[in-house]
């Protein structure tokens, strides 16, 4: 009967032992590359519209999610600190909305932002390791084409500027064993522009928009 207490407690330390000990650790000079799949979810908010240089007081557009694939790499620089570059772009839909719900679908563009983080990471030595961080966002729009069934005639164009803007995250990695780990982020990113139209069925046109997209992202990664 002792024996057998014995032997279920040597089991149950074993295992205890077994869950404690971390399946991998982050070293200075570590390499990490994530895959996600992330949402990508504009906050928008927007000036009045503008045409041929007037304000007409009409407000308000509305920017689409849209769900793509995401690669980022940090550079451990010591246990706890990382330096993180988010590589990826995605494809959105501007359309009216309130005073301007009339006009439907505007513009349709792609998005690449490149953003760069320093992070903290809390538990470098435990299997579940979350983290925060900040740092700098340049958004960058091409492709750009003004869309629907009211503002579009040949040659009409739409441009939208470029962002600088800053960044956050916050999220976690868990531990498969040494080397892989589940990902699960989410990033606030703010990204303010203004899209000027020429040549459209009412001309020239500007209307400036904050977009502030939270992006979701869930995935796998890799320590090298």
């Amino acid at each position: 009967m002792k024996a057998t207490k014995l032997a279920i407690a040597l089991l149950a330390a074993t295992g205890i032992s077994a869950i404690a000990t971390p399946a991998m650790a982050y070293e200075a000079g570590d390499w990490l590359v994530r895959g996600r799949i992330i949402n990508v979810n504009p906050n928008d908010d927007s000036g009045t519209l503008s045409i041929g240089g007037a304000d007409t007081g009409l407000q308000g557009v509305k920017v689409d999610s849209d769900t793509v694939p995401e690669l980022d790499i940090t550079y451990m620089i010591d246990r706890n600190w990382g330096v993180e570059l988010i590589l990826g772009y995605s494809e959105h839909t501007v359309a009216g909305e309130k005073s301007w719900s009339a006009l439907g679908d505007v513009i349709d563009a792609k998005v690449l932002p490149p953003t760069l983080t320093l992070q903290y990471h809390f538990m470098p030595d435990s299997n579940i390791r979350p983290y925060i961080g900040a740092g700098v966002n340049y958004t960058y729009f091409f492709d750009e084409e003004v869309a629907g069934s009211v503002l579009p005639v040949p040659g009409s164009k739409v441009k939208l500027e470029d962002s600088f803007g800053l960044a956050a995250q916050a999220g976690v990695d868990i531990a498969i064993n040494d080397d892989w780990f589940v990902n699960m982020d989410v990033k606030y990113i703010q990204i303010d522009t203004t899209a000027k139209f020429s040549g459209t069925a009412v001309g020239s046109a500007k209307i400036s928009a904050d977009i502030d997209p939270f992006v979701y992202g869930i995935g796998i990664g890799r320590k090298f």
